[in-house]
């Protein structure tokens, strides 16, 4: 069938107009606390869905509950020992739980794995507190080597 067709056809088609009350506390969540409460679920019945657990902690991270996202990002760098992204998402964790030695510490682990993305680096301001620091620069410097 050919798109027009396609068009023809559904736009015939009228689909009645439902509206759901959902009297349960744990559906009436919006925004970011949906987002968690959803992924939390998924997780709890899948605990080694890592692809879930990368939202459920960028989840946690925007709502500021670091230290849950501290958590998650620990668990994703012990299923993924080798992926320099989960790497820098925990240093960025700690950096934000202002740990700046592990922060420092799992950030030149991300680099020797391969981080190289010195643009998001230098602007991610889960970051900012790193900046200072002598430690930083010399990262930087390496990533400019590779």
């Amino acid at each position: 069938m050919s798109t027009e067709g396609k068009n023809r056809f559904f736009s015939a088609i009228t689909l009645p107009h439902y509206e759901f009350a959902l009297k349960s506390p744990e559906f009436n969540k919006e925004g970011e606390e949906f987002i968690i409460w959803f992924f939390e679920g998924i997780v709890e019945k899948n605990p080694k869905y890592t692809d879930c657990l990368i939202y459920l902690g960028n989840a946690y991270t925007a709502c500021g509950l670091y230290e849950k996202g501290l958590q998650v990002d620990q668990k994703i760098c012990q299923m993924r020992p080798n992926d320099p992204i989960a790497h820098y998402n925990l240093a960025c964790s700690y950096a934000l739980l202002k740990n700046v030695d592990a922060a420092f510490d799992v950030l030149k682990k991300a680099i020797t794995l391969g981080y190289k993305d010195i643009r998001h680096l230098e602007k991610d301001k889960d970051l900012d507190l790193l900046r200072g620091d002598e430690r930083y620069k010399a990262l930087i410097e390496k990533i400019k080597r590779y």
